[in-house]
């Protein structure tokens, strides 16, 4: 049910890329002079060359992927858009990469584009590969009791998505990217089937980097939303699991220390609903499953992110009004939430970023660019890095 959600959710948005720039940064120079005369315009055309844009984050993922690099499969190796991305990923280097296809159709294609790295990936042939037998073994002990035959086995481990799931699951890969030229569903249920969830967590969810321009907010801008992508109504015990896994999104992504609100209509009990009750039990949770954490609610959005507000509406909180992730408590909510935040306050969205899964594996939409697949790369090893440090 939960890859049903998932399915329907992110098909019916029609993402038509990955990363969602607004604006673009560059590296000038100018002196005061110019300044007075531009403010002369107003203050919203002053240029601000202190914002963090997209771009700045992509190159902080991509310089700390560079420090941790991971084998990512790709299970789509021949797609046009997929090999240009893996040539640039080859040659910037933050990356191992694993091409699923037929390794004659692959090389064509990469000689008929111009790309010269392409040689430098492991390339794997689903039809006829050295794992077959091993994965075939795995994949009958893990669905056993599924009742999985050894034909069955046969027919999905030649499946490319399938091929690139196992690999992960077998300790061959450390994470997956797809999705250019298939659905959601051939993305996620080869995992939910064989990686499954990370321990103590049972549901996917999905987060946004946001990158507003006002820098007071989150940490220098940026903030994490979630879950805006995936699970429609989550119980508290959900919830909190939401909670968790936007914490490891903020360290590993977003790349700062989390601070979590859990938000509401109510702040510290100024209301009382049985959907107030449900993301103040979801708060308690959070603190028994990861103790650490720096986590507090129930909050409105306002009490979350302003101080002035927060030391009034819940004096003695360490959350309050420094908030830098923000835990919406359900889906209509979350995406109500980050598109508001996009489109009327002009910010930058990264993501969805899928979480909780026992290994990272991100969807492409099919209108995806070359940037796109590289920048999701970037993510998944960063997602795949943070796992193993955890």
């Amino acid at each position: 049910m939960k890859f049903y959600y998932l399915y329907q959710f992110l098909i019916s948005v029609q993402k038509s890329c990955f990363i969602t720039p607004k604006k673009h940064l560059f590296n000038l120079e100018i002196n005061s002079d110019l300044l007075m005369h531009l403010s002369k315009f107003g203050k919203n055309h002053i240029i601000n060359l202190n914002h963090i844009t997209t771009m700045d984050l992509m190159q902080k993922i991509k310089d700390n992927a560079k420090k941790n690099v991971r084998i990512i499969t790709l299970p789509e190796g021949p797609e046009e858009r997929t090999l240009k991305a893996a040539d640039q990923i080859l040659i910037e280097g933050f990356a191992k990469l694993v091409l699923i296809g037929d390794p004659k159709e692959i090389m064509e294609n990469a000689s008929k584009f111009g790309l010269k790295n392409i040689g430098l990936a492991t390339i794997v042939d689903p039809k006829n590969n050295e794992y077959k037998e091993r994965y075939i073994k795995l994949m009958m002990e893990i669905r056993k009791s599924k009742g999985l035959t050894y034909e069955e086995a046969l027919k999905q481990i030649e499946n490319p998505y399938y091929l690139g799931t196992l690999m992960i699951k077998a300790g061959d890969a450390h994470g997956m990217v797809a999705g250019a030229i298939c659905s959601t569903g051939d993305t996620i249920r080869p995992a939910l089937q064989y990686i499954k969830t990370a321990p103590g967590i049972s549901v996917v969810s999905g987060a946004f980097v946001m990158i507003v321009k006002d820098k007071t907010f989150g940490d220098d801008g940026i903030l994490v939303f979630a879950d805006c992508a995936v699970h429609p109504n989550p119980n508290a015990a959900e919830l909190a699991q939401i909670a968790v896994c936007s914490a490891q999104t903020a360290r590993s992504i977003a790349q700062i220390e989390p601070r979590i609100a859990m938000l509401s209509f109510s702040t510290k009990g100024s209301a009382k609903h049985e959907f107030v009750d449900k993301v103040v039990e979801a708060t308690r949770i959070a603190k028994e499953m990861d103790p650490s954490l720096k986590i507090d609610g129930e909050f409105q959005a306002d009490a979350a992110l302003i101080p002035s507000i927060g030391q009034k509406k819940a004096p003695g909180s360490e959350i309050a009004g420094k908030a830098n992730v923000l835990v919406f408590p359900d889906l209509q909510a979350g995406n109500i939430g980050y598109k508001l935040v996009e489109r009327l306050a002009g910010a930058e969205a990264v993501g969805p970023v899928l979480q909780g899964m026992a290994a990272p594996i991100n969807d492409l939409s099919r209108g995806c660019s070359v940037s796109d697949i590289v920048n999701l790369v970037a993510i998944t090893v960063n997602q795949a890095a943070g796992m193993d440090k955890k």
